[in-house]
C-alpha cells in the first residue's frame, strides 16, 4: 500500500475527524474508500452502459412512423 500526503485546511480536517469518529471510522479510511470508488467508477459506469445498450437492442419497442420537427417538439 502506498502513502499519500495532502494539504487540507486545519479546520476542515478537525471537523472531518470529529464526523468520522461519530461514524466509527477514520478520515484515512474515508479517503481510501472514496479513492477506490473514484478509481473504479469508470469500470462500473462502462458496465452499466453496456447493460443498458444490451437491453435497448433486445427491446421490441419502436418509435413508430411519426417524425417530429424541432418546432413541434418545442410548441407550448
Amino acid at each position: 500500500m502506498a502513502n499519500l500526503t495532502i494539504a487540507v485546511d486545519a479546520g476542515i480536517l478537525k471537523r472531518a475527524r470529529m464526523k468520522a469518529v461519530t461514524q466509527g471510522t477514520s478520515v484515512n479510511a474515508l479517503l481510501r474508500d472514496y479513492l477506490a470508488q473514484y478509481a473504479g467508477g469508470s469500470a462500473v459506469q462502462a458496465q452499466a452502459v453496456d447493460h443498458i445498450l444490451r437491453l435497448a437492442r433486445a427491446s421490441r419497442a419502436r418509435r413508430g412512423r411519426r417524425a417530429w420537427s424541432r418546432t413541434e417538439l418545442h410548441e407550448r
